[in-house]
Parts: C-alpha cells; structure tokens; sequence
C-alpha cells in the first residue's frame, strides 16, 4: 500500500491543496524515500542524517522537513504508525529575504507610462488592479468576469479559497474603462488568444517591464510581485493593521505577512514624535 499516495489524496480531499502544491509533497516525499528506504519504518536519526545530506540551502531542507512533517502527523492520526520520527526534528532556519518594493512615486510614474504602450488601457487596468488589490499575478491574468463586483472582486485563490478584495475608485474606474472597449465575449476580464483564453504570466511580465523602461525604471526591478509587495508594504506604512493585510493578499498564515514589517521602524517614530504626550519635549541626542 502507498501511502504517499494515501496522504496526498487526503490533503486534496480534505485540505484542498492545489495540484502545484500536491506535486511539490510528492517530489519531496518520494525523494526521501528513495534515500531512506521505508519511511513507515524511518527512524528519528535516518530522517536527521537524510536532511543533512541534502545542499546546504535552508528553504529547500526547510520545505522538505516540512513535508515529512505533515506525511508523518498524518500517519499518527490514522493510527497507522505509533512513533513520530520528526517529533524533535531540528530544522534549519530559514533567513527570508525582505520583500522589494516600488516607491509611491515610482508606482505613479509606471501608471502614467502605461499609456505609451499599444494595449494602454489593458496595462494601465492591470497595474492598478495590481497595486489597488495585493493580487498574486495568477489570480489576475485569469480573473474572470464574474469576479467583479463592482467595487471589490471575488478572488479564488491558493487551496480553492475565496476572499473579498476592495477596489478604490480609480481602480474601479480603470476597469470600468478596459471593459468598455474590451471587445471580446470570453469569460475571462483580460482575453487573449493564447491555449488557455487569457494573457499569460509571461505576456504580462514582458509588457510591464516594457513600461518599466519608457518609465525610466530599471526593468530588473519590476515585476507583478514587487507590485504586490508594494501594495502590502505601502499600506502597513500607511497604518493599516497586519491581519487586514493578510486576508487581502490570502495569505494563510500571519507569518507570511509578517515579512512586511520591514517598513514600521520610519513610521514608528513618526508615531512617537506626533502621538506621544511627551513627543513636544524633544531630546536631540536619543
């Protein structure tokens, strides 16, 4: 009996992970079979030895104990083992890098040189719904039209779950505009004629990074993702709370979000200097 193939089943099933996710535990689980042998029979030790063998880059050891981890757990609640050999698992620590960003001024500049490009209306609507809603690239090149409702959007995201996301009124407005000269009757809010009916990541990527340089923008620096990170970081500088955050971009866990603290020290002691009692009694040399 497989019973890799038992827990992934039971993480489609019942935990609706994406087949992206499921292909990911599969590869790792199977790797680690075939170095240690029966896992069902894999001892505290083998597991240990079997991750310090692997390349010496955190987040992948990190991703592959993980999946040890919940394949193991899930043995234990169905009673088909009765020794967790990742109980004390020591795993390494992964150092997660600071999310870059676009300023303010560099966001604005992109908008504006949208309208040099051929498909301007198109791109400039896709940018701002970008940075107005924290959108992962995915979720926004195949947005459908039944998504939008009116002022926010129905986004289907990781794992089949669905969450509100806002739109201001200049993002309803580039939007109402796209679908005004949007002449097609395809399902999706930005069709093309590529296999699956809608622009594509790539596609995307290479107009915006066309953007970035009438922008004066080095490209290296532009992505969806940095426009996602923007959006995330923009508003916790501008003091919107954390958990907020978290469930417009969908992260699952506040600890994903949590990397975007990076921009409280400045607005830190911006809040000191203005709100605290003795804010007036300032002391040059803190």
């Amino acid at each position: 009996m497989n019973y890799i193939d038992i827990f992934l089943e039971a993480l489609s099933a019942e935990k609706g992970r994406s087949k992206k996710t499921l292909e990911a535990y599969s590869s790792d689980l199977n790797a680690a079979q075939n170095a240690i042998g029966d896992l069902l029979n894999a001892t505290n030790e083998e597991v240990q030895n079997y991750l310090a063998s692997l390349p010496d880059k955190a987040s992948s050891v990190a991703r592959k104990a993980s999946a040890l981890r919940s394949f193991y757990k899930f043995l234990m609640l169905e009673k088909i083992i009765s020794k967790n050999p990742t109980a004390n698992l020591e795993l390494p620590k992964r150092r997660r890098a600071l999310p870059k960003y676009l300023s303010q001024e560099e966001i604005e500049l992109l908008i504006s040189s949208s309208g040099d490009i051929k498909t301007s209306t198109r791109l400039k609507c896709m940018i701002e719904l970008l940075y107005a809603s924290g959108l992962r690239v995915s979720e926004l090149c195949e947005l459908p039209m039944s998504a939008n409702l009116g002022d926010k959007l129905l986004i289907h995201g990781k794992g089949a779950k669905e969450r509100l996301v806002p739109m201001h009124e200049t993002a309803q407005e580039c939007l109402r505009k796209w679908l005004e000269v949007r002449d097609s009757d395809s399902k999706y809010v930005f069709p093309s004629n590529a296999k699956d009916g809608h622009i594509t990541r790539d596609g995307f990527f290479k107009i915006l990074k066309k953007c970035a340089v009438l922008a004066g923008i080095d490209p290296h620096r532009v992505s969806p993702h940095v426009l996602r990170h923007s959006f995330a970081s923009h508003l916790l500088a501008g003091g919107a709370n954390l958990r907020i955050i978290q469930t417009m971009l969908g992260h699952e866990d506040i600890s994903t979000t949590q990397i975007y603290t990076h921009v409280m020290p400045e607005k830190l002691r911006d809040t000191i200097e203005t709100a605290h009692p003795l804010a007036h009694n300032k002391i040059k040399d803190l």
